[in-house]
C-alpha cells in the first residue's frame, strides 16, 4: 500500500517512514499541508497520516477541508498526534473526522494496530 506522512517533524516522519516501509509499503512525504490537497486528489493513497498540531495549518482544519472537497472527502485519513488523553483521541475522531487515530510516540505495535484496522475496513 501507499501512504502519505503530513508532520512538520523531520523525525517523526522519518520514523513513520522507517516502520511503514519496513512493513512493505510506499511512502511519500511532506512538512505542511500546503498543496496537499492536490497530491491527495491526484494519487492513490491508502491513507493519510497526519499530524494535528503544525504551524500553518493544524490537521483538524485541514481534514476540514479535505472533507469538504468532492475528490478527497473518502480520503481514508489517521490522526497522529502525542495527544493522548481519550477526551482528545474521541474529539480527535468523532469531532474531528479522522478514522483512526495514532499516540506518537508511534510504535510498530500501534501501528500494526492501526494497519490492521485499516485492512478489515479496505
Amino acid at each position: 500500500m501507499r501512504f502519505l506522512v503530513i508532520d512538520d517533524s523531520a523525525l517523526d516522519r522519518k520514523l513513520l517512514t522507517y516502520l511503514l516501509e519496513g512493513m512493505g509499503h510506499e511512502v511519500d512525504l511532506v512538512a505542511n499541508t500546503e498543496g496537499t490537497l492536490e497530491k491527495i486528489a491526484y494519487n492513490d493513497y491508502a491513507s493519510v497520516f497526519l499530524d494535528i498540531v503544525m504551524p500553518e495549518e493544524d490537521g483538524y482544519k485541514f481534514l476540514r477541508n479535505l472533507r469538504i472537497n468532492q475528490a478527497t472527502a473518502k480520503q481514508h485519513v489517521v490522526f497522529c498526534s502525542s495527544k493522548k488523553s481519550q477526551l482528545e483521541i474521541n474529539y480527535g475522531i468523532k469531532r474531528g473526522g479522522a478514522d483512526e487515530y495514532l499516540v506518537k510516540p508511534v510504535t510498530r505495535e500501534n501501528l500494526a494496530k492501526i494497519l490492521e484496522n485499516f485492512q478489515a475496513t479496505f
